[in-house]
């Protein structure tokens, strides 16, 4: 397979309710089926053969299957993207009452409430469009040609045209196009980072070697979307587009986005708005139409009732709010790509994330060299210099990790030996040996590779400068030495070595070595490689887990290297989880082991997906975070999908924020500044909740009882615009510190018992000033329609500078659980604002703007009356709400 992998745009998230989804656990037991099968029944059950399909047959296929690739274009009309983002109770409602207010002239209402849906639906169609844009890109995963064997000749072809049944032909660079079951293989190494996030190639065969296992760890398959690094073979491929596991992935990146845990409270709350505005509005409308007789007047009163009772500022405050911490976090490295993620991020409480260059380096390093006994020992890593310094091979990652140590150089003494000859590296024997001339004039032999073969090559060991013989005894203790380094997490290389007398010379050429000379040797010890932990990751953790998130490891990588990290950063390992193991449990058994698990490791991309819905079901709040492809489906599926600027393509458009640098320290910060946002939403949702609910109460209670409309329809909007503009500071303003110690989820119990005990405290200050209107300064005159007209005008007006005021003043009791402005002080913003609606409520009714509306100048006597009512309203809602916070209802 020939030409490069392009990573395609996703679109974002996945429904957390599809743990197990059909397509994939029907492509997982194909494989595994496949993979038990000898090589003659794999030809016989694709109904194929060693010389491959025949051109007809392919052709047959190819319309039976389909074309080989991972999406079809799914872009949807304008008028469905549009349909999608104006279906929502509060932008239905808001649609019906601008039509309302222009019908009945009412232009200001009408154009505020179109602000507001063009606002909030906007928002949503352009999300809409960007993740429909996405889908429509996925149209293959990779775009390569293979090798194929067609008609008994082996001919390039585009991965599309590829169908179950092909026998294809693998080399070194080419890319896997197919599901494929193996049927020879000759050193194949393949790289599957991109399915299991293991930077280490694995090795395949054409016999199963772990039979019944799962999908990711058969040794016989080879997966689309993975990589040959080296070795060649010959497979059938048994699964092509959707029916791929990479396609399974792709499905799963294709479903509907669910709703976020911020979206699914913001809809709660509308609702409850909603139904305040239901039972409302027609009990106002009847009892008016009866108590007052003019059923016309009633209507348009219910209307501005309405109107005021609808949270129509929710979507800006939530939109200023999101967008202003946004910018904030951008300048800590944290690009928010879904602003409604800012506030998922501030409530999460639980952090599934990555190993691999998240709580590591990303970058291997030589961490130990020891003899055999696990003492460190500079000569075994002048050796292991030595053996990759002289090699002309390719140098690997270890190799490279070996030469890192420069200082060796000199220990070494590399310019006092020559080099003699090499014998590479092959997978069979999994050794590299080099022969150097020594000063002594004697050659020495160095070889290095994997412990057993070593072993089976050593006669004698090295120990303190003694030579033991290797006999049964000390190899079983040998063997217990380094197989505690690799359960201690370890990739472990040996180093063995001999002095030999130099060849003599032939036809001018010493006389080369060979692997036979691969014997004898002494073994020396072993070096040790690690990716280790960033410097930061275990503070990071602790910070993160101070502001009550804890943190878990979902990595695709072996457990005894995940363990290691683990314990160096901090984290419990008590309970551990293995892919094969998750395959197993059922979802509720799954839900039950989650809560404890700390670590979660050989897990394949349905596991990572899995585990998420898992805890979600729980009740937690999830973060993931990844960067691999791997990682695309964990990352839509989690609350809220976190990624880096340097993952590949599809994890960043799959996630709902990129940190500019890979760490848990900026993901710290990030969490801090959700949570931010998160409490200054929460607060005009409490202050709109408990001030509707309050109002209500106010408004049905006068309407019964006042011989004329409490207030004006259009003092009612004109109450309601300056209320909104009061509010309007709000995402400006500061944030008490312990209101962001712990994870904020949305808590609709908390709501409902904030606006059933704080909503009334309004209600009784409004009963005391109908009462101080209607008695003290006698509006229950309608003797005459001149004193009616006066009696209605005087108490419209004490009552809406007194609602206003007690409206604009409460939020400095709401905004904080501590004493306003001895305790807490708000922003100069929000502090300005409030003045400034405060000054405009007093003034009012001695402007022309105030004769318009209706409004009167109020006695003098009502001012200090006003202030003390005031006074008593600060005083029993802080009251109120110190009781709620004792019994920690709120």
């Amino acid at each position: 397979m020939r030409s490069t992998s392009h990573s395609q745009v996703l679109p974002k998230k996945l429904p957390s309710t599809i743990p197990h989804h059909k397509p994939q656990i029907e492509v997982s037991r194909a494989l595994v089926e496949a993979a038990a099968l000898d090589v003659a029944t794999v030809y016989l059950r694709a109904a194929t053969r060693p010389a491959g399909l025949t051109t007809e047959e392919a052709a047959t296929r190819l319309a039976d299957h389909g074309p080989n690739v991972l999406a079809k274009d799914r872009r949807a009309s304008p008028g469905k993207l549009l349909y999608n983002a104006v279906i929502n109770p509060l932008v239905i409602l808001l649609l019906v009452l601008a039509g309302v207010s222009f019908a009945t002239g009412d232009v200001r209402a009408g154009v505020v409430m179109s602000m507001m849906i063009a606002l909030g639906a906007g928002l949503k169609l352009v999300q809409e469009a960007r993740a429909d844009s996405a889908a429509a890109k996925l149209k293959a995963m990779i775009s390569v040609t293979a090798t194929v064997v067609r008609d008994g000749q082996p001919r390039e072809l585009a991965i599309a045209q590829i169908v179950p049944g092909d026998v294809v032909k693998l080399a070194a660079g080419d890319m896997i196009p197919g599901d494929v079951r193996l049927t020879e293989a000759k050193d194949l190494f393949v790289t599957q980072g991109t399915l299991t996030g293991e930077s280490f190639p694995v090795e395949k065969f054409a016999v199963e070697k772990h039979a019944a296992a799962a999908p990711l760890e058969l040794t016989s398959i080879a997966f689309l979307g993975t990589s040959v690094e080296s070795g060649s073979a010959t497979a059938v491929v048994v699964g092509t587009g959707m029916k791929t596991y990479l396609g399974g992935m792709a499905q799963l990146l294709t479903e509907q986005t669910p709703q976020t845990a911020f979206d699914h409270g913001i809809t709660r709350f509308t609702w409850l708005m909603l139904s305040f505005i239901l039972v409302m509005v027609p009990l106002v409308f009847v009892i008016n139409g009866l108590t007052k007789g003019t059923w016309g007047s009633a209507f348009f009163f219910a209307v501005a009732v309405a109107v005021g009772l609808t949270p129509e500022m929710l979507p800006m405050i939530v939109a200023v709010c999101l967008s202003k911490g946004a910018l904030t976090m951008s300048r800590k490295k944290v690009i928010m790509k879904r602003l409604n993620a800012i506030q998922n991020l501030g409530a999460m409480d639980v952090l599934c994330t990555d190993k691999t260059g998240t709580l590591t380096m990303d970058h291997v390093i030589l961490e130990k060299h020891c003899d055999v006994t696990l003492k460190e020992d500079d000569g075994v890593l002048a050796l292991a210099y030595m053996n990759s310094h002289f090699q002309t091979g390719l140098k690997n990652i270890l190799d490279r990790s070996i030469l890192a140590h420069t200082e060796t150089h000199a220990h070494a003494a590399i310019p006092e030996y020559e080099k003699v000859d090499e014998i590479p590296f092959d997978f069979q024997r999994r050794i590299m040996t080099v022969v150097v001339r020594t000063p002594k004039d004697m050659d020495l032999v160095i070889s290095k590779g994997a412990p057993e073969e070593i072993f089976a090559r050593c006669n004698e060991f090295e120990l303190d400068g003694k030579r033991l013989s290797m006999d049964h005894l000390f190899i079983e203790e040998l063997k217990e030495e380094y197989e505690q380094l690799s359960a201690d997490g370890f990739r472990v290389l040996a180093i063995a070595s001999k002095y030999v007398t130099p060849r003599g010379v032939v036809v001018g050429h010493p006389t080369p070595y060979s692997k036979a000379d691969e014997c004898d040797l002494t073994l020396n010890g072993y070096v040790a490689f690690f990716d280790p932990p960033k410097e930061t990751a275990k503070s990071a953790i602790k910070a993160l887990e101070g502001h009550g998130i804890s943190v878990k490891v979902v990595t695709g990588d072996n457990e005894r290297v995940a363990c290691k990290v683990c314990k160096d950063v901090g984290l419990a390992t008590e309970f551990v989880l293995l892919g094969s193991e998750v395959e197993k449990l059922t979802d509720d058994q799954l839900a039950a082991a989650v809560d404890k698990t700390t670590l979660f490791a050989r897990v394949s991309p349905a596991h990572k997906q899995r585990i998420i819905a898992a805890l979600q079901s729980r009740q937690h709040i999830v973060g993931f975070m990844g960067d691999g492809i791997n990682d695309a489906p964990a990352l839509r599926t989690a609350d809220i999908g976190i990624s880096v600027d340097t993952a590949v393509d599809i994890a960043k458009e799959s996630a709902d924020m990129i940190l500019l640098e890979k760490s848990l320290m900026v993901l710290e910060e990030g969490v801090v500044e959700g949570r931010k946002v998160f409490v200054n939403i929460v607060k005009y949702v409490r202050m709109g909740a408990s001030s509707n609910f309050g109002n209500m109460f106010s408004v049905l209670g006068a309407s019964v009882f006042v011989p004329f409309l409490p207030l004006a329809p259009i003092q009612i909007l004109a109450n309601n615009m300056l209320y909104d503009i009061s509010q309007t500071a709000i995402p400006t303003d500061n944030v008490d510190p312990e209101q962001i110690e712990k994870p904020r989820p949305w808590d609709i119990r908390q709501l409902t018992r904030f606006i059933i005990f704080i909503g009334p405290c309004s209600s009784i200050f409004d009963y005391t000033t109908f009462f101080m209107m209607l008695y003290l300064f006698d509006c229950w005159d309608v003797s005459t329609p001149e004193a009616a007209a006066y009696s209605a005008s005087l108490f419209q007006t004490g009552w809406f500078v007194e609602s206003l005021l007690t409206q604009t003043v409460i939020i400095h009791v709401i905004r904080t659980n501590r004493i306003p402005f001895l305790q807490s002080i708000a922003s100069w913003q929000l502090l300005l604002v409030s003045a400034i609606i405060i000054t405009v409520g007093v003034a009012l009714p001695n402007t022309p703007i105030g004769k318009y509306l209706g409004f009167t100048s109020l006695p003098a006597l009502y001012w200090p009356l006003l202030g003390i009512t005031l006074l008593c309203y600060l005083f029993v809602t802080q009251i109120v709400k110190m009781w709620l916070l004792r019994r920690k209802w709120i």
